[in-house]
């Protein structure tokens, strides 16, 4: 047992060395619209003569991001978009992120165990009952609409004792349209410096960044709903405005 506690220690203890010196890296000043502006005839140019090795880079690029919380991860999705079109890059960003989010639910649950909202009491064991028991429900929606920050979702399923597998899926499932969304207008914006090498006003309002933000509104606007639906849930559900102070007492600060 202390050998395991002891394991569970330097996992921690590797894991916020790693996010510390991600964070002070300097990397994130780099994850910028201007860095992408600057920078799109090379980034074009390379990915036209290496694709393969592109979209390897581009994929444990956004694992990286996934997996250390790094800011930026719309932006990145909005890159994939630009350098690979709107399929190529919905495809290469899920699957990172996917891969990403799946590298933190296994560190997550590796450090403090699949059983550590119980520990906070009632309200703790009252949600971990609740996700398991309708596991694909809670945890597809809450992928499919921005209702909590993504790191958020993918710590409170590990210390709940969801299931890899039921983990993997949603998670997978859930992000597909709003990669699609952002990876459409991630395309638009691509065309639009081809044609006039900078961004304006005009040139933003293409077909394709039309079609993104209304993919947008369209997500935002089935939030609501859903969230009410959560607070009228009764006996043994918790309410939205009672799960957001759960999760983050129970979470290790890690987009």
């Amino acid at each position: 047992m202390n050998l395991l506690r002891n394991k569970r220690v330097w996992l921690a203890l590797v894991a916020v060395a790693a996010l510390v010196a991600m964070h002070f890296s300097g990397v994130t000043q780099y994850l910028t619209l201007e860095t992408l502006r600057a920078n799109r005839a090379e980034l074009t140019a390379f990915v036209a003569s290496h694709l393969l090795v592109s979209a390897a880079l581009y994929t444990l690029i956004y694992i990286a991001a996934v997996a250390f919380s790094l800011p930026g991860a719309v932006l990145l999705t909005l890159t994939g978009g630009f350098l690979f079109g709107t399929v190529a890059g919905s495809t290469l960003t899920v699957l990172g992120a996917s891969i990403g989010a799946t590298l933190v639910f296994l560190l997550a649950k590796a450090i403090l165990g699949e059983q550590a909202l119980e520990r906070l009491g009632p309200q703790g064991a009252t949600l971990t009952q609740n996700i398991k028991k309708n596991a694909w429900s809670y945890l597809l929606v809450l992928r499919l609409v921005p209702l909590f920050p993504f790191f958020l979702v993918n710590l409170a399923p590990a210390f709940a004792g969801v299931g890899l597998k039921t983990f993997v899926l949603t998670t997978f499932i859930g992000i597909i349209p709003g990669t699609v969304v952002f990876s459409l207008a991630g395309a638009g914006i691509g065309e639009a410096l081809a044609r006039e090498g900078a961004i304006s006003i005009s040139s933003i309002l293409t077909p394709e960044i039309i079609a993104g933000l209304v993919g947008l509104a369209v997500l935002s606007l089935a939030a609501i709903p859903l969230r009410r639906k959560f607070e009228r849930a009764d006996d043994g559900v918790i309410a939205a405005s009672e799960l957001k102070p759960s999760l983050k007492s129970s979470t290790i600060p890690p987009a």
